[in-house]
């Protein structure tokens, strides 16, 4: 089975602040019913923690319909649907190796982990282009310093050297 990993890096979401994915993607990707899965979760709750799935609230609710809006509709995630979708951070997806233990699912997760690395060096590199970003333009906030001293100066000696009296024959 081959996996999209571009495609799969639109299926992960922004919520409090941290990367998660849901339940009906995911359970897609694994080959399963959302109920099944999410049956699965609830009998290995304890494998869970808030930091590693969590289910999403009514704002929340709100806001994934935005981020659906403004991505591709790849998402099988049915935001009318009654229930709140539940939302795996990576540790979480990591765990539902543990408990879904098919093929297709180790298959899944490989490439679940890649596209997370694969995000985290991304906001690395962004984080350190930033700071060379910075550290340029400290840089060049000096070198105009310089330049503009120097020009202040040339255009005070030039102001100085105009105030000769001028010789010759006025008219």
């Amino acid at each position: 089975m081959e996996i999209d990993l571009e495609k799969l890096s639109s299926l992960i979401y922004k919520v409090r602040g941290q990367k998660v994915m849901m339940d009906s993607d995911l359970a897609k990707l694994y080959g399963v019913e959302t109920k099944m899965l999410n049956r699965q979760v609830r009998r290995n709750i304890k494998r869970f923690p808030p930091d590693f799935m969590f289910q999403a609230s009514e704002d929340e609710h709100s806001e994934l319909r935005y981020q659906f809006g403004t991505a591709d509709m790849t998402s099988t995630w049915n935001h009318k649907s009654r229930a709140m979708p539940m939302l795996f951070t990576e540790n979480g997806v990591a765990m539902l190796s543990g408990i879904l233990r098919s093929d297709r699912a180790v298959e899944v997760n490989i490439a679940i982990m890649r596209i997370f690395t694969r995000l985290r060096s991304f906001l690395l590199f962004e984080k350190d282009l930033a700071k060379k970003v910075d550290e340029l333009e400290s840089n060049t906030t000096e070198i105009f310093k310089v330049v503009f001293q120097r020009l202040d100066s040339l255009e005070f000696s030039k102001v100085q050297s105009t105030s000769k009296k001028k010789i010759g024959i006025k008219g």
